[in-house]
């Protein structure tokens, strides 16, 4: 197993040690949670920087790479929720929006296609992640932020089902 793809496992493995750190209820915990979920959001930057740089993408990178983002990105929305820091609804758009992307990449991979990340999909995940940190340690203007990760969550959506929509016509 290559290093990229260890960086991936950390991640994956970071996901309950967040949650763990935000049950507990210890002294700064939100603080130290937070410093957790920073670490794996900047893990998925070095991953990908590692195994580009040392040619050593794999199908197993490609596999786990995005699962280990939904993991982390949703482990941290379903905890806002159940802190009262988070609306139900804006879990379910971003949640949403997630799903019908991994299926539309599922159906055009079926068909020998790769979706690749786009600039609308990036710049969700980093608003996300901002908005995220910020939601967690209480910041002021969180809610704008969450907004903000919100209506570019679904610019992304509506930009990779227009640029993909060739792949979901029924061709039967």
């Amino acid at each position: 197993m290559n290093l990229a793809n260890k960086i991936t496992i950390l991640r994956i493995i970071l996901v309950p040690v967040f949650l763990f750190i935000l049950a507990i209820k210890v002294k700064y915990g939100i603080y130290i949670a937070t410093s957790v979920f920073i670490v794996a959001a900047l893990t998925d930057t070095l991953d990908g920087y590692i195994a580009r740089s040392r040619n050593q993408v794999t199908k197993f990178g490609k596999f786990l790479d995005p699962l280990a983002d939904k993991l982390i990105v949703t482990a941290a929305l379903i905890s806002l929720v159940e802190m009262k820091k988070l609306p139900t609804w804006v879990v379910m758009i971003i949640i949403a929006r997630e799903f019908a992307i991994t299926g539309l990449r599922a159906v055009a991979a079926s068909e020998g296609v790769v979706i690749a990340a786009s600039k609308w999909g990036k710049a969700k995940t980093v608003t996300q992640i901002i908005a995220i940190v910020a939601s967690l340690t209480g910041l002021p203007y969180s809610n704008y932020l969450i907004t903000i990760a919100v209506i570019i969550t679904i610019i992304s959506g509506v930009d990779y089902i227009y640029k993909n929509r060739k792949n979901l016509s029924p061709k039967d």
